[in-house]
C-alpha cells in the first residue's frame, strides 16, 4: 500500500511517521513510501504524525477479493475458510493520501488504476461505515 500525506492545501508532505494497524499486525512506514500490510477481514486503521502538523487519521476498508469467490466456486468451503482466517481473501486500497488535520475513509471499491483512492470523510455513525 502506498501511503502519502498532504496538507489541507493539497501539498505533498513526505517523511511523516505512519502507523497501520489491524487485528493481525501493526507496522510503520514513512509517508511517501510503500508499506507491506498484513491482510485481514478487519479494516486498517492508519495514523500519520508530523511534528509541525495535526495528525492525519484514516480507515482503509477491507474488502473481499476475487480469490475468495474462486475458492467458493472451485474449492468449496475449506479454501474459503482458510483464506478468511489467514486474511488472504481480503484486500485494502493500494494507494491512499491522508490529509493532516482530517479523519478520512478509503474504500477499494472506488479505486482506479494508477490513481490514489478518493477519500470520503470518516463516518460519524456506525451504520454509515457498514460493509456491503
Amino acid at each position: 500500500m502506498k501511503i502519502e500525506t498532504k496538507t489541507e492545501a493539497g501539498e505533498l508532505v513526505t517523511g511523516a511517521d505512519c502507523t497501520m494497524t489491524n487485528d493481525k499486525a501493526s507496522s510503520t512506514v514513512k509517508s511517501g513510501e510503500i508499506a507491506n500490510v498484513r491482510r485481514s477481514n478487519t479494516d486498517l486503521e492508519i495514523t500519520c504524525k508530523h511534528p509541525a502538523k495535526s495528525d492525519a487519521i484514516a480507515k482503509a476498508i477491507s474488502r473481499v477479493n476475487g480469490g475468495m469467490f474462486g475458492n467458493i466456486i472451485l474449492g468449496g468451503g475449506i479454501g474459503a475458510v482458510i483464506d478468511h482466517n489467514t486474511g488472504s481473501a481480503y484486500t485494502y486500497p493500494s494507494w491512499v493520501q491522508l490529509i493532516f488535520g482530517q479523519t478520512l475513509t478509503f474504500d477499494r471499491h472506488n479505486e482506479k488504476e494508477n490513481q490514489p483512492v478518493p477519500a470520503t470523510p470518516a463516518a460519524s455513525s456506525p451504520e454509515a461505515g457498514k460493509k456491503i
